[in-house]
């Protein structure tokens, strides 16, 4: 893990991310603990070598996350959990109250079970799902947020401080994926909005965080895998999370093709760190926020040196529509659109009438 100017800002805080044994959530862990926190991670696969169910054959567990903290030094507790099931949820937030004399200063809700779901079901109307469909975008996801703030905030009111921070998406602006994953992260953003009006009084911060696109470890094989086909002109059929095309002309296409503004998991992660180092982070409570902005403000690169451009930015917005200017994508200003833009161009949220 390479230095980064918050190294240790974050020591003797104890942290917890949701969903760590691969993709965002083991970024965010690695950054968390490289800044100087103990941070228990949760996941249901203990061992590469666990019999488990992954996605499409992509390892990934709570024991490959927790050699990579270590051995860079910092402090990493694996806590098997299905946050499917209540019981271990809160078994979970029992233990870390009794190791940690009650104390817990970051919570990141993160874990996320719907991947599979959406995959099968892209492209379809919503009336031709089952409500199961429902249930594995939001159950495993936006319930396990709020059962886990629950607990979390429970431990953070009686030292009137801590940090919630909800991964969330531009899916809850923009019909990405169908009605229950946008409908979900709506929800997952006002979630974040609604806690923070309460916890506020108390000391505590809660908002939602947007990653970009993210080259996450299925993501990556998608790309790897999807190559030839896009080379070739041929379909790139809906795998994990990406839209279906029928063109390589097709902006989304290219921007897969050539990983255009492609973020890490690891950025996510510094970010957060940055954050929650912040002192003047409740200022940021209740709001959406976006990673390649606070990026930028502070001053925190990938593991490869770099910083994307936001999701809301003309730099990241022409071209992705016009794949030929990526090319010259530094020339583009990285002027951003205003949210009440962004809003009308997105699906129209529901308004009220005079009657």
């Amino acid at each position: 893990m390479a230095d980064v100017n918050y190294s240790h800002q974050l020591h003797q805080q104890i942290a917890l991310v949701t969903g760590a044994t691969r993709g965002i959530g083991k970024g965010i862990a690695i950054a968390l603990a490289q800044a100087g926190a103990t941070v228990y991670i949760t996941g249901r696969r203990v061992n590469p070598e666990d019999e488990l169910t992954t996605i499409e054959g992509i390892s990934g567990s709570l024991r490959d996350t927790q050699a990579i903290i270590e051995q860079a030094g910092g402090h990493c507790i694996p806590v098997p959990t299905d946050h499917g099931n209540d019981d271990q949820v809160r078994s979970l937030f029992e233990r870390i109250q009794s190791e940690q004399d009650g104390r817990l200063d970051i919570l990141v809700n993160n874990v996320y079970a719907g991947v599979a779901a959406l995959r099968e079901s892209y492209n379809q109307p919503f009336w031709d799902n089952e409500v199961e469909l429902w249930d594995a975008c939001n159950h495993v996801g936006l319930r396990c947020h709020y059962l886990a703030s629950i607990y979390a905030a429970r431990m953070m009111q009686p030292r009137q401080q801590g940090f919630i921070c909800t991964i969330s998406s531009w899916g809850s602006l923009a019909p990405i994926f169908g009605v229950a994953y946008s409908v979900g992260k709506a929800a997952c953003d006002r979630l974040a909005a609604e806690m923070a009006r309460e916890l506020k009084p108390h000391g505590i911060t809660s908002l939602s965080l947007w990653p970009g696109i993210v080259g996450t470890e299925h993501i990556s094989q998608i790309f790897d895998e999807s190559q030839q086909e896009l080379d070739s002109g041929q379909g790139l059929e809906f795998q994990q999370g990406l839209p279906n095309t029928t063109t390589v002309d097709r902006p989304s296409t290219a921007m897969i093709r050539d990983r255009y503004n492609w973020e890490t998991p690891l950025l996510t992660g510094r970010v957060i760190a940055a954050l929650a180092a912040d002192p003047n982070l409740m200022r940021r409570s209740g709001r959406v926020n976006i990673v390649a902005e606070l990026a930028k403000t502070y001053g925190v690169v990938d593991d490869k040196g770099n910083v994307p451009a936001s999701l809301r930015s003309l730099r990241f917005l022409l071209p992705s529509a016009i794949p030929a200017l990526q090319t010259h994508a530094h020339w583009i200003p990285d002027l951003r659109l205003p949210w009440w833009l962004m809003l009308l161009a997105a699906l129209p949220s529901p308004k009220a009438t005079n009657g």
